[in-house]
Formats: C-alpha cells, structure tokens, sequence
C-alpha cells in the first residue's frame, strides 16, 4: 500500500498532488500538477501538518534490511509513514539534509524521528468502529503548547470538523461551499479504487485519557481544523483476478466484505472481476447500514444475490454468516482481526491471514501463510484433487474385487473348473494390484475439475450412478476372465475344441458310466489339469485390471484428454505389474509355484481381444458422466 494522492484547499483552489513510488520506499518525488515540489512540508503549511499527523498519529514502523524494506503494523499507516519522508519537515535545513541522505536504513525514518524528537506522544485515542478514527494528544516540546490529531474515515471525520486549514489564509470558517467541496474531492478519489482517509487536528492545552471510556472518544474529537485529504492504493495482487474467474468457473461465489469506502470497495471490485466495469450495483453492493435497515426478509435476499458490503462492522459479518448457513450455503471466512473472531469461529471454514491477530488465527480452521486469495482457490483445487483421486483409488479396487469375485462366481455357477486357483487369486491382490492403486495417488487434477459443481453436504462418495459404473465394469471384468477360459477349450485353434456341456460338466469325465463315456469319448481328462486356460484367465485379468489403471486416470475425462502418460507413475506401475507378471509365465521357479504356463503368441491374442474392451466400455460411462455433470453445473449456477 503506497499514497498516490495528497489533497487540500487553498484560497481560490484545490491543490492535487500526486506522489511517487510503489513500495515503502522513503525516496520519490511529490507533484502538483506538472511541477515537483522541493520540501513539501517546508513550502506548504497543510503539507507540513499531514507530515505530522501521519508520523505522530502512527503506530507502524518500517525498516530496511537485507535489500528490502519490512513493516511492523498496519499497512495503512506504513503507507502514511513513507508519505511523511517524501513530505519531509518545515524546517529547511532539516530537510535539505533528509534530502541529501540516500541511505535506505537511516533514510527510512529520518522525518518520523525529526517529529518524534519535536513532540511528546502523551496520551494515544486508538481506533474505534463506531467512530471510525484515532487519534493522539501530542505537545510541542519547544512551545509546551498541546494539539490533537486526528485521522480517520472521511465520512466520519469531516462532520466533526468546524474550521478548515486553507493554504495562505490560515484557518477559516468551514463553511458548506468548503464541506460540498470536500465531498466532491472524495467522490473524485474513490472512483478511482483509491483507500481515503482525512486529516484534522485540535489545539488543546491539556488532556488526559484517565476516567474516559472509549465509548467518549467522539466526544473527545470535536471541533476539529481539517487539514486534508489522502488517498492510498491498495492494488489487488495480480493473480486475484484469474482466482476470482476460477471461483465462478467452479461454482463458488465470491463476497467481498469490507470497512471500506462503498465507492471504493465498488471500484476495486470492478478492477478484480468481481462486478463487470458498467454493471448496475442495484441490490448487489450494501454498506452494513443499508444491510441492517432492511428486512429480515429482504436480508436473507440480499445475503444470496449481493457481492459486495462495504464499511462492515463485526456484527454484520456475524450475521452475514448466519443467513448464509440458514439457506443451505457452505461459508469460508476470511479475516486478520479481533472482531473478525466471531465470524471465523461461526463459519464452517474461517481461514486467518498469517499476518493477522493471534485471536483471528485461534479462532479459524486453517491460517493464510501469505495472505493471498490465490492460495484459497488453489487449496480448493487441491482439495478437489485429492478428493478425486481417492474417489479413483476406490473405483480401480472395487471394481477389480467385483471382476475377481465374479469370476468365481460365474465358473461356480456354470460348472466349469476353477479359471483361477486361489495363490493367483492372491498374486494379483497382492503384486499386480498395489503398485498401480498407489500410484493412482499421484493423478494431476483433472483440466476441469474447477469447472464442476461442488458436492453436496451429504453427497456420498458412492452414490447410485457411480456403484453402478463399478458394478459393470466389475462384471465386465468378470465375464472377460471367464469368457477367455471359455474360448481357449472350446474355439482356439491348439485348445482341445470341446463342447460347452463337457467343459461344463467336467467332473464327470472318467466316470464309468456308459453315457458319460461316450459323452467323452476322444477326450483326455487332463485337459481340464491344463495350467494354460488358467494362465489365459490370469493373464486377462491383469491386463484388464492394468488398462483399468489408465481408465482411473480421470473421473470422466476420455483418455483422449487426459492419455496415460500423463501421469507417469501409472505407466511405469503398468510396466513394471506387467514385467513381474510375465516373470511368473516364463520363469520356470515360478511357474511351478503359481500353476501357470508360458502362452504363445496366439494365446496372448485372446488376452489382448478379451482386455481391449474394458477402455471403450469406460469410456461410454464417462461420456454420460459428463452429460450428467454439465446438467448439474448448470442447476447450480440457476441457483448462484
């Protein structure tokens, strides 16, 4: 935050000048018009007394170290501070020295300490929300006479004042030619984004804060000599407004709440995206007095339609809070202060910035480390990433348990000898199934996915459509497995060609019956001992359960959009499942173990035709996922 505007009045006009620099520099230039001024405070008597007020009535402090410039305090009176050294002092020869010193690390404070050492701080007024000011009674260390300074919101300030300091002219009358004034001067400064504040102050011979309540500030800062007006900046960060763009993508509405200037929290939220630049503000920008002369009812509206409510007490935002959570709303509360604590604590989700107050941070769900919007939406999609891909982990297990227990299911049922032995059964839970679940943690967020409606409250992570796509592809599984075993004994080519009804009923070969003899007669018994038709089905069950991998990749993208390498764990997991897998094939040790055989060329044929179909059947439930999700983004938007 930096001071770009300086206003006062003069006889016969008002004096705008414009400051440089962009950080807590002390070094840059003061102009009016296209002239700059040499030692402000020292040619313009209204200049010397803002120069005063914004180091006397000050609680911040800045110093430079290392290469950069740090604050300790508000940044609006570190912004006040850097203004106070480009004004410099009345006297002359202080500040042509000020001027001749460019060393960061002394220069930094040259002004502030040249007032500090003029003037005893005896007693502080600190800033109020009803009064919106603060105040300090400071006395001349050479003269012992007394003064108060004031500064604080302009709205509330200048109705205090009774005189005016006019440059040339001393201090006058503060009529309403010089009042209409004023307010044009503020109208002019928070059109344009600008933070104001007002300067004013009040001779006192003596005064004293014992027996004075805070409560009787206001009655303490009457009759004030304004002196100025002074406008900051406090420039979005550049990535707010892609973040605020995100936040709409995906649903979430974004409330700015602020102690701002209404024009001023309007203009800022033009600049961020939050209002188009010629919208009409009607019902969708209240200060907190407008919101609390409405109606309970017309509350609970402009709670769900407005997005901005500036010059904001902690109470509003209390009830803010409230109205939103009443109507079904999942609220995130941003806020730095000790009256901001009610309303973290009540949020659902209250998130403190790291600089705040240790009351704000004890009182919310998560701390802001660096107080940037940004990060919220980004956690938000983190949030959503890890959600999803634990969604995905769960979908690649269950529905390779469900295939796994269809398949004996369905050689049970039928007749047909076990498709795969229990220790393969086991090889596949254990080995083939681990690597590439594990490695499914690491998915990238899907390129849509702050393009979705959030979840609802009560949403399950299961709900009917989605145990519905794992119980196909599930069953797919199943019947894709058993269907391999199938082929091989009765279409391949090298398989024994038996009909179904003798593989169906192949405990019965070898019985002596006469019929169950001819029923296999030319058929040798120990085809159904064949470790091949199982080692098929194994095969198909892996490779069906490696091609789910890459299905899991995404919820619903095609794998058009999100293709397998782009997570490379996943294809290294697949490579490295398929590699161990064929060491059990191929590996004499092992293929004792496990009961399996080497397949041909031709063999690994019926796996590769038996697996394939597992990518398109997924691939026409996401297409349909997809059409679901577009219906409910656009109910939710209906009803943001």
């Amino acid at each position: 935050m930096c001071v770009q505007r300086v206003v006062t009045f003069s006889q016969k006009q008002v004096n705008d000048f414009s400051v440089q620099g962009q950080d807590y520099s002390p070094f840059g230039n003061v102009n009016l018009g296209k002239e700059t001024v040499d030692y402000p405070a020292a040619n313009f008597e209204t200049l010397n007394e803002i120069s005063k007020i914004s180091c006397l009535c000050n609680e911040s402090d800045i110093s430079y170290e290392k290469n950069k410039y740090s604050v300790k305090g508000m940044p609006t009176e570190a912004a006040l501070r850097c203004l106070a050294e480009k004004l410099y002092v009345q006297d002359r020869n202080i500040s042509r020295n000020l001027a001749a010193n460019r060393n960061p690390t002394s220069r930094v404070s040259g002004a502030y300490s040249a007032w500090r050492n003029a003037y005893d701080q005896e007693c502080l007024l600190e800033f109020t929300r009803d009064r919106k000011s603060m105040s300090t009674f400071c006395r001349n260390r050479a003269t012992n006479e007394g003064v108060l300074l004031v500064k604080g919101a302009p709205e509330s300030l200048v109705v205090r004042c009774t005189s005016i300091l006019v440059e040339g002219q001393g201090i006058v009358t503060l009529d309403q030619r010089y009042r209409e004034e004023i307010e044009d001067q503020i109208r002019q400064l928070t059109s344009t984004g600008l933070r104001v504040l007002a300067f004013g102050y009040k001779p006192m011979e003596s005064f004293s804060l014992q027996g004075v309540d805070p409560s009787n500030y206001i009655k303490v800062e009457q009759d004030l000599v304004f002196v100025g007006l002074v406008g900051i900046i406090d420039p979005p960060r550049p990535e707010v407004i892609g973040a605020i763009q995100d936040c709409y993508r995906a649903s979430i509405r974004v409330v700015v709440i602020t102690g701002d200037n209404q024009r001023t929290a309007e203009e800022i939220c033009r600049k961020i995206g939050v209002f188009e630049r010629n919208a009409n503000l009607n019902a969708r920008s209240y200060t907190g007095a407008q919101f609390m002369r409405l109606s309970p009812e017309k509350r609970i509206q402009a709670a769900q339609t407005a997005s901005l409510f500036s010059r904001v007490e902690p109470n509003h935002k209390l009830l803010l809070v409230d109205i939103l959570k009443k109507e079904g709303e999942v609220v995130a509360m941003t806020g730095d202060g000790v009256n901001d604590a009610p309303a973290l604590a009540r949020a659902d989700i209250g998130i403190a910035m790291g600089s705040g107050t240790a009351v704000a941070r004890e009182a919310s769900d998560m701390v802001l480390a660096d107080d940037n919007f940004a990060t919220i939406v980004a956690a938000v999609e983190e949030g959503r990433a890890i959600y999803q891909n634990t969604k995905q982990f769960i979908r690649y297990l269950i529905s390779s348990n469900i295939g796994e227990v269809a398949c004996i299911f369905f050689t049970a049922a039928i007749g047909m000898p076990e498709a795969l032995i229990p220790v393969q059964l086991l090889w596949v839970n254990l080995v083939t199934d681990g690597l590439p679940a594990t490695a499914l943690g690491f998915n990238k967020p899907d390129p849509d996915i702050m393009t979705q409606a959030p979840r609802g409250r009560t949403e399950k992570i299961i709900d009917a459509w989605t145990f519905f796509r794992y119980m196909l592809i599930g069953l797919w599984i199943g019947v894709a497995t058993v269907a391999g075993f199938i082929y091989w004994y009765l279409y391949f080519e090298n398989g024994p060609k038996i009909s179904y009804a003798q593989l169906t009923n192949f405990h019965k070969c070898g019985h002596e019956s006469e019929a169950i003899q001819q029923m296999y007669a030319g058929v040798d018994c120990k085809i159904f001992d064949d470790p091949i038709p199982c080692t098929i089905s194994l095969s198909i069950l892996v490779l069906i359960e490696m091609l789910n991998t890459f299905n899991a990749l995404s919820e619903n993208q095609s794998l058009l959009v999100i293709p397998p390498w782009a997570n490379l764990y996943v294809v290294l997991a697949v490579i490295l499942s398929i590699s161990i897998h064929c060491g059990i094939l191929y590996i004499d040790f092992f293929v004792k173990i496990f009961h399996t055989a080497p397949l041909t060329f031709a063999e690994w044929q019926i796996v590769v035709n038996m697996s394939l179909p597992v990518i398109f059947l997924d691939e026409i439930l996401k297409f349909f996922s997809r059409r679901f999700a577009r219906g409910k983004k656009s109910e939710v938007k209906k009803s943001v």
